[in-house]
Formats: C-alpha cells, sequence, structure tokens
C-alpha cells in the first residue's frame, strides 16, 4: 500500500547548485591546502627534481606537492575523500538532467564519470612509491576519460547561455594548455632545460584548476534542481513548504529538448559491425605489410634480386575480376574469400621454412585484395555501405599503426612475430575468425541508393592510377606513426618531432582526416584540397624537424580525408581497370620506393639514384588522376540518401570508434613515455664500454625479428655505447619498422638515427647510456656506389666531453668510394678537439690499403688492437681516452657480423702501449662479463682469442 503524504513528509530540501558549490570547493581546498602546507613545511624540497633545484626551480609541480611528503599529501587526501562524495551525486544529477527518452549518450557520460571518479581515487591513494606501475594505469585511465567526459558535458549542455559559454571557455583552455604543457615538459625531460620544469609546473596548475572549474559550470545548471529529502512514514517534523511548488509545477510545464545529434537508441549490435568491420581492415594491412618482411628476407640473404621478389605480384589478383564468373564468385562467397586470406596469413609463423611462408603469405595477399576490391564493387549503389567499408578499410590501417605504436614499430600478428619476441598471434587469429564472419554477415535489405552514372563518366584508368597511389601512400608513409617523424629528424639538441609521444599526433591527423572526409566529401575531393596537401608534401620532402612534421600532418589529413572519395569514384569503374591496374602501379611505386635506395643492387638502379623526392611527386601526381576522374565520376553519380538519419547513424559508430582508438593512442604515448634516468653500467670506474654490431635489419637467420635478443646481448654484455648498421628499416620492402625504438626503451639508452630514411643509406643508429649534447649527420662521399652514412656525437661521459662516430664504408668492389671516404671521414676524426672514438664498418684489411689513412696522424685515430689479424669489416678506433680491454662476441643466429666491444676509462691518461695484462689484474667493473666464455649463451661467445684481451 503506497504511504500517504503529511505535512511533515518533507524532511529537508535544499538547492542543487550547492552540489556544485561543495564538490568545487573542497577539490579546491584539497589542492591548494596541499600547496599551502608543502610551500610552508618543504619549499626547497618539492621544488627539487632529477635535473635541477632551487634557484633554478622555484615551483613545485602538482604531482610532487601531492605526492609522498607528510603532511600535505594527507591534506590532499583528505581533501579528495571529502570531495568524492558531492563528485558522485554531481555526476548522477548531470545525468538525471540530461536524461532523454531512447537517447544512450547521457548514460556512456554517466558511467564514464563514476569511472573516472574511482580513477582519481586510483592515483590519489597509490602514489607512483607505493606501485608506480598502478598509478600510472590510473592516472592514464583519468585523462583518457577526461576526454570524453568534457566532449560529452559539452554535446548534452543544457540550453543555459551562461553554462555553454562557460564550458567552452573551460574546455578551450583546458585542452589549449595541453600544448604549452608538453612542450615545457619535453623542454625539462629531454632537454634538461634549466627552469622548464616550473613553468611546466605552471601549466600544470592551471590544467587542474580548470579541470575542476569545468565541473563547476554544473552550478548554473543545478539551479533548476530541488533535492528533497522525504520521511515517507511520518516518523520525522518535517515542513512541505519547503518542497517548492512552483519549481515543480515549472518543470512540469518545461518543453522537453532532444539532444539531435544523439536521438534514438545506441545499437550495440551495430557498433559490434563496425568494430568487426574495422578489425577486419586492420587484417588486411597486417597481410598486405607483412608480405614485402618476408619477400626482404631473401634479397637480404642472397645481396642481390633472389628472384622471390616476384611475390609482390599478388597484390594484382584484382585483375581477375574483369572477368565476369569470377567477379560473381567473388561477390557471392565474399565471406570465405575472406576466410581464405586471414586464416593462412595469421598462421604463418607456424611454418618453420622461409620459402613456404612466404608462399602463404603471398596466396593470403592474394585472396585479401580480391575480397576487398569485390566488396567495394558490391557496395557501389550503396552509398552508406560504401562509405562503412572505407572507413572500416582506412580505420584498420590506423588500427594497423596504433598497434604497431604499442608494439615498438612490430605489428604483432606478422607471420615474423612469435610469443617469444611479441607476437599476439594465436589471440589475433581467434579475434580474427569471429570477426570476418560479422564483417561479412549478408546484408538484409535489398537494393541501393545510389543511381549508376548515365552520363559521362571520369577515366577508369586515371581512376586506377589515382588508388594504385593512394595505396602506396598509405603503405609507405601511414603503415607506421613513426616513419614521417623519422624523415624529419636532424640530430642531437632535439629540434622537431620524436616517435613517442608524436605517433600518437600522427594517429589522430588520420583520425581528423576520417572524419573530414566523411563530413566534406566535396571540399576533400576539390582541387583546393589536392593543393593543400601537395605542399604538406613538399614541407615533408625537403624540409626538417617541425617544419617537415607540419607538412607531414597536412599530408596526412589529406591522404586519409581523400581516399572515401576516389574508392567511391573508382567502384563505377571496372574493377580490372580501376584496382587491379591501380595495385600494379602500387608495385611499380614500391619497386621505386626500393630502388632510390637499392641502386647498387638492382637493374638500372643509378637512373633513379637517391630520388625519393620524385617518388614523392610522383604519388602526389597519381593522386591528381584519381581526383580529376572522380571529379567527373562522383558529380554523374548522385547519392540520394546519403545523409539520411540511417546513413548519418551507420558513419556515426565508425566515428565512435575512431575516437575511442585515439584514446588508445594517447594512452600508449604515456606509458611508453621515456624516463631518460639513464646509467652506466659501471659508473665506479668511470668505464665506457662501446660497440660496433651490423644487425642485418633486425630481421635474424630464419626470418624472426630479432629485436629482443640483440637487446639481451647487449645488457649481458653492459654495453654503455654501441653503434648500429644496416639499421634502416623505415621502407616497404623492410616493413616500416624502427628497432631502435625497442633497444633505446628496453635498454634505458639515448638513441640518434644516422641520415633519415629519405636520405638514401642503409642506416646507421647510436645508442648511448649517456646523454648525447650534440650529433652532426654526414652522407660521405659516393660518386659511384651507396651512400654511406656518418654519426658525429658529443657525448656527456661522467662530465667529460667524447665524441664517438658510427660509420658504415661502401662495399668493396667501389674502390674510389672508400677510398673518398676514408680520407673525408679521417677529417672529420682529426678535426675532433676531444677524446674520440670510432665504432666503424670500413671494408679493408688490418694493415692494408686504406687502413693507413683511417689509422695514423691522418686521423689521429689508434687502432684499439692492431695485432688483430682477422679482421675484415668491423673496427674500433680510438684517440685522448684511456683503451682498457677489447673482445669480439659471435652472432649467434641474429645477424651475419659479430660484436666488436672495446672498454675504456674516462678521466686517465691515454695509453697507445701494446702491453697486455692478465684478468685478474683488472679491476672487477673494467672486466668483460665472464658468462660469454666458453661456449657462452645462446650463440654468443667470445671468439678468436676465446677470451677478452686487456690493456695496462
Amino acid at each position: 500500500m503506497a504511504p500517504k503524504f503529511k505535512e511533515g513528509d518533507v524532511v529537508f530540501s535544499f538547492s542543487g547548485r550547492w552540489i556544485a558549490y561543495a564538490h568545487t570547493a573542497l577539490a579546491y581546498v584539497a589542492f591548494l591546502g596541499a600547496l599551502i602546507v608543502g610551500l610552508s613545511l618543504h619549499y626547497k624540497k618539492i621544488v627539487q627534481n632529477e635535473y635541477y633545484g632551487y634557484p633554478q626551480e622555484w615551483f613545485p609541480s602538482v604531482s610532487a606537492t601531492i605526492g609522498d611528503r607528510y603532511p600535505e599529501r594527507s591534506v590532499f587526501m583528505v581533501g579528495i575523500a571529502l570531495t568524492s562524495g558531492p563528485r558522485f551525486i554531481l555526476v548522477a544529477l548531470y545525468y538525471f538532467l540530461t536524461a532523454r527518452p531512447n537517447s544512450s549518450l547521457p548514460k556512456i557520460i554517466f558511467w564514464i564519470g563514476v569511472f573516472r571518479t574511482f580513477t582519481c581515487g586510483g592515483w590519489t591513494y597509490v602514489t607512483s612509491t607505493d606501485d608506480h606501475h598502478w598509478h600510472d594505469i590510473f592516472m592514464v585511465s583519468y585523462l583518457v576519460a577526461t576526454v570524453p567526459w568534457t566532449l560529452g558535458c559539452l554535446a548534452l549542455s543544457p540550453p543555459h547561455p551562461e553554462a555553454i559559454k562557460y564550458r567552452k571557455i573551460m574546455a578551450g583552455s583546458f585542452f589549449g594548455m595541453l600544448v604549452p604543457l608538453t612542450y615545457f615538459f619535453l623542454q625539462h625531460k629531454i632537454h634538461k632545460v634549466a627552469g622548464a620544469y616550473t613553468t611546466y609546473a605552471f601549466c600544470e596548475w592551471i590544467v587542474v584548476l580548470l579541470d575542476v572549474g569545468f565541473d563547476a559550470v554544473t552550478v548554473y545548471d543545478f539551479s533548476s534542481l530541488e533535492i528533497v529529502v522525504r520521511d515517507v512514514k511520518g516518523l520525522s517534523r518535517g515542513n512541505q513548504k519547503l518542497l517548492k511548488d512552483d519549481i515543480k509545477e515549472k518543470e512540469r510545464n518545461q518543453p522537453v529538448i532532444q539532444a539531435s545529434t544523439f536521438d534514438g537508441p545506441y545499437n550495440w549490435w551495430d557498433l559490434s559491425v563496425a568494430l568487426a568491420d574495422i578489425y577486419n581492415g586492420f587484417l588486411f594491412w597486417t597481410l598486405l605489410t607483412s608480405l614485402a618482411v618476408c619477400v626482404w628476407y631473401f634479397p637480404l640473404w642472397h645481396m642481390g634480386l633472389s628472384g622471390y621478389e616476384a611475390a609482390i605480384l599478388a597484390t594484382i589478383s584484382p585483375l581477375l575480376l574483369g572477368i565476369p564468373q569470377i567477379r560473381s564468385f567473388a561477390i557471392k562467397y565474399n565471406r570465405w574469400l575472406h576466410y581464405s586470406a586471414v586464416i593462412p596469413g595469421l598462421f604463418g609463423w607456424q611454418i618453420t621454412d622461409q620459402v613456404t611462408r612466404l608462399g602463404a603469405v603471398s596466396f593470403a595477399v592474394w585472396q585479401a585484395c580480391m575480397a576487398w576490391t569485390a566488396m567495394w564493387y558490391a557496395e557501389r549503389n550503396n552509398s552508406s555501405r560504401l562509405q562503412a567499408r572505407v572507413l572500416a578499410w582506412v580505420g584498420g590501417l590506423m588500427l594497423s599503426s596504433i598497434a604497431k605504436f604499442a608494439c615498438y614499430s612490430n605489428n604483432p600478428l606478422w607471420p615474423i612475430m612469435k610469443a617469444e619476441n611479441g607476437g599476439w598471434n594465436w589471440t589475433g587469429l581467434l579475434l580474427a575468425i569471429p570477426a570476418v564472419w560479422h564483417a561479412t554477415r549478408p546484408v538484409t535489405t535489398s537494393g541501393g541508393d545510389q543511381t549508376s552514372a548515365t552520363g559521362k563518366k571520369g577515366s577508369g584508368l586515371m581512376a586506377g592510377v589515382g588508388i594504385g597511389g593512394l595505396i602506396f601512400a598509405f603503405h609507405s608513409l601511414l603503415s607506421d606513426s613513426s616513419t614521417m617523424i623519422a624523415w624529419t629528424w636532424s640530430g642531437f639538441p632535439v629540434n622537431g618531432p620524436q616517435q613517442v609521444p608524436y605517433g600518437a599526433v600522427t594517429i589522430a591527423a588520420m583520425a581528423a582526416g576520417l572524419l573530414f572526409g566523411t563530413s566534406s566529401p566535396n571540399l576533400l575531393g576539390s582541387w583546393t584540397a589536392y593543393g593543400v596537401g601537395a605542399v604538406g608534401a613538399m614541407f615533408l620532402t625537403y624540409a626538417q624537424d617541425w617544419t617537415a612534421y607540419y607538412g607531414a600532418l597536412v599530408f596526412t589529413v589529406y591522404l586519409c580525408g581523400v581516399a572515401p572519395v576516389l574508392i567511391k569514384s573508382a567502384v563505377q569503374h571496372n574493377p580490372a581497370i580501376a584496382f587491379g591496374f591501380g595495385f600494379f602501379i602500387y608495385i611499380l611505386m614500391v619497386l621505386f620506393h626500393c630502388w632510390v635506395v637499392a641502386y647498387a643492387f638492382v637493374p638500372y638502379g643509378p637512373l633513379v639514384r637517391e630520388h625519393n623526392d620524385w617518388v614523392m611527386i610522383c604519388t602526389v601526381l597519381q593522386i591528381g588522376n584519381g581526383v580529376f576522374s572522380a571529379l567527373t565520376t562522383n558529380a554523374q553519380s548522385r547519392a540520394k540518401t546519403t545523409k539520411s538519419p540511417r546513413g548519418r547513424k551507420q558513419t556515426a559508430y565508425y566515428l565512435h570508434l575512431f575516437f575511442a582508438l585515439q584514446l588508445l593512442s594517447m594512452a600508449i604515448a604515456y606509458m611508453r613515455f621515456p624516463t631518460n634516468d639513464y646509467k652506466p653500467y659501471h659508473p665506479e670506474e668511470k668505464s665506457l664500454t662501446a660497440g660496433i654490431w651490423t644487425i642485418h635489419f633486425s630481421l635474424d637467420n630464419d626470418m624472426w625479428s630479432s629485436e629482443r635478443r640483440m637487446a639481451s646481448a647487449i645488457r649481458e654484455l653492459e654495453v654503455d655505447v654501441i653503434g648500429m648498421l644496416e639499421s634502416d628499416t623505415q621502407r616497404i620492402i623492410m616493413g616500416n619498422r624502427d628497432t631502435m625504438q625497442y633497444l633505446a626503451e628496453d635498454l634505458g639508452m639515448y638513441v640518434d638515427y644516422g641520415p633519415g630514411p629519405n636520405q638514401h643509406t642503409w642506416g646507421a643508429a647510436l645508442l648511448s647510456k649517456f646523454p648525447i649534447l650534440n650529433s652532426t649527420h654526414h652522407l660521405t662521399p659516393s660518386p659511384g656506389g651507396e651512400l654511406a652514412p656518418l654519426i658525429e656525437a658529443t657525448l656527456d661521459v661522467y662530465g667529460t666531453q667524447v665524441d664517438v662516430f658510427v660509420f658504415h664504408s661502401g662495399q668493396e668492389e667501389d674502390v674510389e668510394d672508400r677510398k673518398q671516404q676514408s680520407e673525408y671521414v679521417s677529417r672529420v676524426m682529426l678535426a675532433s678537439p676531444r677524446p674520440a672514438i670510432l665504432l666503424s664498418y670500413l671494408v679493408t684489411p688490418p694493415g692494408q690499403g686504406n687502413y693507413n689513412t683511417w689509422v695514423g696522424p691522418k686521423s689521429g685515430m689508434h687502432d684499439i688492437d692492431h695485432t688483430d689479424w682477422d679482421r675484415w669489416c668491423e673496427y674500433i678506433l680510438y684517440k685522448d681516452i684511456k683503451r682498457t680491454g677489447y673482445a669480439r662476441v659471435s652472432r649467434g643466429t641474429i645477424t651475419d657480423t659479430e660484436i666488436q666491444l672495446g672498454k675504456f676509462v674516462v678521466g686517465q691518461a691515454p695509453d697507445y702501449s701494446d702491453t697486455m695484462i692478465p684478468e685478474d689484474q683488472v679491476a672487477p667493473g673494467l672486466r668483460f662479463p665472464a658468462m660469454f666464455r666458453g661456449e657462452g649463451v645462446r650463440g654468443h661467445a667470445y671468439h678468436v682469442f676465446d677470451e677478452p684481451r686487456y690493456f695496462a
């Protein structure tokens, strides 16, 4: 029986705005109270950071203030505990205020608000000292959840002009402040600029105040809410007058306002279909990008063309769709065509024989290219479904880039990966089976909304040229978020973006391009947008550092935005012409892209030697062909209901998932952000262990990615500084990988890349436990053969500046090249006024020919052990630094070249004598690890001398 309300039913009531007041006041008390206490009791301690203290740094960061010191930590914790009550009520009230029939967004934002509140408690009560890992997880989760919470509140904001105005101000200021905050943090963390952390701290405090201030705006919204406490059994003495009937009546007559953008229920089934579609797109890019890596294994070990390069022709399978019977079969049995691609392609890692593995991947790519082309062609008369398929395909590229961003530039499903080196092969395969089934479901609706072109069409061949240029641009530039960043790199001090965290920015540009491409296809398909994209490509190709990267972002937005336009045009033509010919153009561009650097090993290679700019010009012109055709074809093929509610809603699910992918990439960037707290192995001895290793593009003898095995060897050998040669893998044929990302982060080392992948070398890199103060990249004289890179870097070694040179000379066939290179590099080394070490690949026998230019008065350098007669390629030279040891370590099965090591001591006078001493006379910190004696470990052991050599 329902209770009867009496005069005393209402015990207490108050305006909802007091919840906003309480939340704001308590949150500010928590932060500012801790700040006041910290400044009063521990001022110099909380302004101290890892590099500087007072007076260079004079204001504390938020984390330093609310961290582990008593009592400010307790003040903050108590304040946040008191804030939690109003916080949960605020989230609930905002949901009640914005909830609408058949609208799911308020529920989503409500649960995000609850999640965000719990994660705030997580990073508050689990400090980095308690558990650094979980503190970071809670912090990343909180920051990631802040983005949808802010945007969701803006989207749902009730029609109160003041509230909307201040929300926009707070949100805009919050996101705008993240730019200087990130900049000054990088200035502090990477460049170690004195005072940068203080500026960063001010930015951080402003962000905190804005974060709380954004939620304080609810005071305007909650002023229309009355919170009432009733006594439903009449046990209290209440006052019915506390309930304002006029407010109830006013709200009863208030019209319901619908959130137009998010009308209707959120269909989780449709969302799952979109997710499966994107994962299916991810599988396509996984297969396509894996083919080139598997092909690369064979010319790599043959040192020239092997014949297996013909496998790249697997992409031209859409030519068969010109045959009506095959086209009908591919459309009718499209699901099974996808399965015939995915299963053998992802199962390839189980095949140990390299030729058979390549065969399986080639077949998978053949089937995948045909399956996707047939799927697009089948949807040519249904604009919304076609657009969804294109979004899934480009979104799959984005997901592939994110997966590589998370896995240090390796796709975890590639056939060169397995569990031992970071592969997720079984997981990817098991997810692929239901995803492909879901993504290739039979369409229940019949007919289409797009009329076939009855007037003039554009050229099918030109459309194919555009498709070929688009796929090549996607593969060569966007299949990894670090590729274009590597193009912009100019050395230390850092003057441009770095792979982490700016890989997430590249991925965000991809999403922005897709958003613009779906919302404004006419703009992205125009010559104006084409011109802007071409300018971006020009800056990427010819500039460096930030200027080049800004061009890269512009070109990225354009490529992803124009993709729907070009594919919509191409499907109106015969698929054999538009896509079969398009993939043929793609193959030619892949060869061109490889020929510009491999000119010394391929027929007619010198004709395109060092012309990466020609590759970019051809790519842009090819896309221009596609735009020219699309302007005619798309104008003649109009969609009737492209902007229908059904079409918009179907597209919206993909865009929501793209937004979720951006949050994921932001979280990855945060978790991977370098600590830069690197320490050498034996600082007590002021020891520097230097090494040189030609890593053969980090693909081992059995076609497995070898980064993890390399890291284990370098760590166990206690190498402080190592030069890596044949290290540039930022090309299609090598997988657009970046081996140095994993090595640098896993080993805790600074990394410098030699001339970038747009400079036509096979690559040189420097990894160092010591800060790199400055570096210069040289392209040494190479009139006839391959280009030879040189890194000239100055390191801060225990307070002493030491120059380290990493060099890869030309091949033995190019005599004049090696002569000129030896003279050039010798002049550079002689000009160094500091202690110096050369880590090199010289292609000359000891004591003969160019060796006498490298070693002696022309360079000022000394051989680390001139009695070692068994060398041919790798050499370590030095000057003005004390040498204490030398060792040669066998390569195992990782590469075709051994590791050479030298031990040096800073602060002692150099001794160039050949006097050797037994190991027991050497300080423990200056000895080479004993674990590599005898049989060694994992195929690595001291060889030639069977033990290290030590010098007096």
